[in-house]
């Protein structure tokens, strides 16, 4: 029985909670939460 699970809400869950959790990192999760958005959107192609 297979699971499964998006990329992309996975990722965006975890950002979200990592904020909550330390706002003083939203830069960084923004940016990584877009750059794996981009690499996900070219590799899809």
């Amino acid at each position: 029985m297979q699971i499964y699970v998006a990329l992309q809400p996975l990722v965006a869950l975890i950002a979200g909670i990592l904020i909550l959790i330390i706002p003083r990192l939203l830069n960084y999760i923004v940016a990584l939460y877009l750059i794996v958005t981009g690499i996900l959107g070219l590799a899809r192609i």
